[in-house]
């Protein structure tokens, strides 16, 4: 009985070793509800530059493109029905693009569409 009790113990320890793994990603949050934000990228906007750039992004009245699904890093945008807008070199010199989508203000990598920065 012993025996089987830890055998047990241990097949399921080794099932949970890869979930406790990508349980150690560390994220910060930036807003109630508003979910996960990528720890700033060397390329993408600095932390201390994203309240100025959000500002910038209101001034220059940059539409809100709807799309299915969450909007997180990683995720990639549609190929068509999306305009992608250069960053001004006033935040960084960067290779990436931004929008808005679903009310939130990504950077974009332009070849691939892949949201490389949710900046909050």
């Amino acid at each position: 009985m012993r025996n089987t009790i830890l055998a047990v113990a241990a097949v399921a320890g080794a099932i949970s070793m890869p979930m406790a793994a990508q349980a150690q990603t560390e994220y910060y949050t930036t807003g109630v509800g508003r979910g996960p934000a990528v720890v700033v990228d060397s390329d993408g906007i600095a932390y201390e530059q994203r309240p100025a750039f959000r500002e910038y992004v209101v001034r220059e009245r940059v539409p809100d493109y709807a799309v299915p699904g969450p909007v997180v890093v990683g995720g990639v945008l549609p190929e068509t029905g999306v305009t992608y807008y250069d960053v001004p070199q006033t935040y960084g010199v960067t290779p990436y693009r931004y929008t808005v989508v679903n009310g939130r203000t990504v950077l974009v990598e332009p070849r691939t569409r892949r949201i490389v920065q949710v900046v909050e």
